[in-house]
């Protein structure tokens, strides 16, 4: 990531001295917004578990960029940004560290229980050789009356080491499968928090490309259809990112709703949403065009001075997958035909 401070510094006269230098700045601090945005976003997917505290800082950092900021403001800010960076290394590194050491801690307490188990045939073993050395001694015995004791003791102590073996082969067991089952529960809880997207509880990008993969192998028939939000750059310029976050949210919970349960909704990247109906294409047209009619309209958003009233229209492509058609090429062909849609007069679905 390149400092802005430094590149601002390197060459502080021509800023001053070139009438040009002030748009080129003010690209620059956009450019530099639009990498922290950008990294917010990249963080949640590198590490779901902690990456959405990285890119809350990074959107409060970038809303007060500014190409009037002095050297003062400017520098803390970049030094606020190295600051986040660090600590998110360093949580993702301790998080996935965590995950480890669980999977690691299973594995052993697994070990622990073979290894119990294992003592525990031996010294049964033991006890059965007894056993069977004393009723070969039982058997050269002539007295009725001693072979008969000698048999209700051997007998007795024969049922206690099966009742011993039994009773501790079964606490063994329950102990491992309540580790088993506590170890699941963490695991199921971080492959759940993967699957999610951080900010509108949608499906996650890598979520939904494993469901497409699986319906690639089985060769069954399926659509995508890629929803993008109309002038969203244009709430966030407007309104904040903040606004723009809670719009997402709201967005994505009205797509749910138009969505029947088997769809799939995830959230692509951005302001840009994708949906996997497990239909044919005249049937997915016809969910689309009820969907883009449900998820359109007005939208009321609460943000630091009030409630924001916004207007949302969205843009949809539709594609079915074809014979031999790689995941790329399929969301490609849906993305094209979005944007087909978007350079329109007016939104329907292409």
């Amino acid at each position: 990531m390149i400092s802005l401070k430094r590149y601002l510094d390197s060459a502080p006269t021509d800023a001053a001295s070139d009438p040009g230098k002030p748009g080129l700045l003010a690209m620059v601090f956009d450019a530099y917004g639009s990498a922290l945005l950008e990294m917010g976003g990249c963080s949640l997917h590198a590490c779901p578990g902690v990456g959405d505290g990285l890119k809350r800082d990074l959107v409060e950092i970038q809303s007060g960029l500014s190409s009037g900021m002095s050297p003062a403001a400017l520098a803390a800010a970049d030094g606020s940004v190295r600051e986040r960076l660090r600590g998110w290394g360093h949580d993702a590194a301790r998080h996935y560290q965590q995950k480890a050491c669980e999977v690691k801690g299973m594995l052993l307490a697994m070990a622990r229980t073979a290894e119990s188990v294992g003592a525990r045939d031996q010294r049964c073993a033991g006890q059965m050789t007894d056993v069977t050395e004393r009723l070969k001694a039982i058997a050269s015995l002539e007295d009725l009356t001693e072979i008969r004791a000698s048999i209700e003791k051997s007998a007795a102590e024969l049922k206690s080491s099966i009742d011993r073996m039994t009773a501790e082969g079964k606490a063994v067991l329950d102990q491992l499968r309540q580790q088993v089952a506590d170890y699941q529960a963490k695991l199921e809880e971080a492959e759940e928090i993967a699957s999610r997207d951080a900010l509108t509880g949608l499906s996650s990008r890598l979520y939904v490309e494993g469901q497409i993969e699986k319906r690639m192998e089985s060769g069954q028939p399926f659509c995508v259809a890629l929803v993008d939000i109309d002038h969203f750059k244009k709430v966030n310029d407007e309104y904040g990112h903040l606004v723009g976050d809670e719009l997402l949210k709201q967005f994505g919970a009205e797509l749910r709703s138009a969505c029947r349960a088997k769809d799939v909704i995830g959230r692509w990247g951005g302001d840009e949403f994708l949906l996997l109906f497990d239909a044919t294409l005249a049937e997915s047209e016809a969910q689309t065009e009820r969907l883009r009619k449900w998820v359109c309209g007005d939208y009321t958003v609460q943000g630091k001075a009030g409630a924001v009233k916004v207007r949302v229209d969205a843009s949809i492509g539709l594609a079915m997958r074809e014979p031999g058609e790689a995941l790329k090429e399929l969301v490609d062909r849906a993305d094209a035909a979005m944007y087909e849609q978007k350079a329109g007069s007016r939104a329907q679905v292409v």
